[in-house]
């Protein structure tokens, strides 16, 4: 098996950050600048070596400044909620994941299920400490009439370095509870 040495990003994505934030210079410039520095810093981690290990703390942060960005673009369509109420502070900052866990994970949730939805669509991640483990679980909508147009890349990247690193399981369903690592 062969760690691949980069994250992969929807070009699109690049594309349509920038177009979104050119919309806000001359209304809210300020946000437009806030949107670029997380752009920057986003990229910033993209460009590091996949195999690099960080915190989690640093894996919520990225993958809320991803979706900030992306709020920009979809509006009031996409809505996040973030449950950590059952890790403590001190925990997401201590734990170890490999780098680039979550935005591969995040930028699926948003593509597979809410671009493709007409309505409002909640993307929930809820981050706990279950015993001696450390459980994510992600849900989107699913649209079960959607075909999927993705090669699975990003989940076998992932399952791939879970695998290797910590020899733990990563789990997806097209079910209300999309996505489960543990």
């Amino acid at each position: 098996m062969c760690i691949r040495d980069r994250a992969r990003i929807r070009p699109h994505f690049l594309f349509n950050s920038l177009n979104a934030v050119l919309s806000l210079i001359r209304t809210e410039p300020l946000r437009a600048e806030s949107t670029l520095e997380d752009m920057a810093d986003l990229f910033r981690v993209l460009m590091r070596d996949a195999r690099d290990i960080t915190t989690l703390g640093n894996e919520v942060r990225i993958g809320m400044q991803y979706l900030s960005i992306e709020k920009i673009r979809l509006g009031e369509r996409l809505q996040v909620q973030w449950d950590t109420d059952g890790i403590s502070g001190d925990t997401l900052q201590r734990a170890k994941t490999p780098a680039l866990l979550l935005q591969p994970l995040l930028e699926n949730a948003v593509h597979y299920g809410v671009e493709p939805s007409p309505e409002t669509a909640l993307i929930m991640i809820t981050i706990s400490r279950v015993r001696d483990r450390i459980e994510i679980v992600m849900t989107n909508p699913y649209h079960a009439d959607v075909e999927s147009t993705g090669n699975h890349m990003a989940l076998d990247n992932i399952r791939e370095r879970l695998t290797l690193l910590y020899d733990c399981l990563l789990y997806t369903s097209p079910s209300p509870r999309d996505l489960s690592t543990s």
